[in-house]
């Protein structure tokens, strides 16, 4: 097990309020997946206590499940201890939500946005949650695997020559 996986799972167990689900391991970084609910307040730890000062991307993912069928992944990034962490949470299939993390990292504000216009992962207490690429208006996710290859017909109309 990675070094500052164990750093962080010695912090978080001494209470035994905190239990991973798993860790593992993403392209030689090492990856933490943490429920939902504690995602905020571990962010704020590993911030202000292990030095992951930069959140570098989160990218939303459709594993196409009937259960827990969305997914956020955090990259976040530690200047002292010269490190990578992924964050991994689940979210509900029916109802994919997640605390928003723009009151630890301001960054998170766009790539909250861009994972909400092309999933519909919703951020809760975000400052300002709505679409970046898409209309405003549209009733679609792009980037769900559900969506039609060809589009949506009649979704939007296209601009005319």
């Amino acid at each position: 097990m990675n070094n500052i996986v164990t750093k962080v799972r010695d912090k978080f167990s001494a209470g035994n309020d905190y239990q991973f689900v798993k860790h593992s391991d993403i392209c030689g970084h090492p990856s933490i997946e943490i429920p939902k609910e504690k995602l905020l307040e571990i962010s704020k730890i590993l911030k202000e206590e292990f030095g992951f000062i930069q959140l570098i991307d989160i990218a939303g993912v459709d594993r196409f499940t009937k259960n827990d069928r969305f997914e956020c992944i955090y990259n976040l990034w530690s200047q002292t201890e010269k490190q990578r962490l992924f964050i991994r949470v689940k979210l509900d299939s029916k109802k994919p939500e997640v605390e928003s993390l723009t009151s630890v990292w301001m960054g998170a504000d766009w790539m909250e946005r861009e994972a909400y216009d092309m999933f519909g992962i919703i951020f809760l207490n975000h400052p300002d949650l709505r679409r970046i690429y898409m209309m405003q208006d549209y009733r679609y996710y792009p980037l769900r695997k559900d969506f039609p290859l060809m589009g949506v017909p009649g979704a939007s109309d296209l601009p005319k020559k």
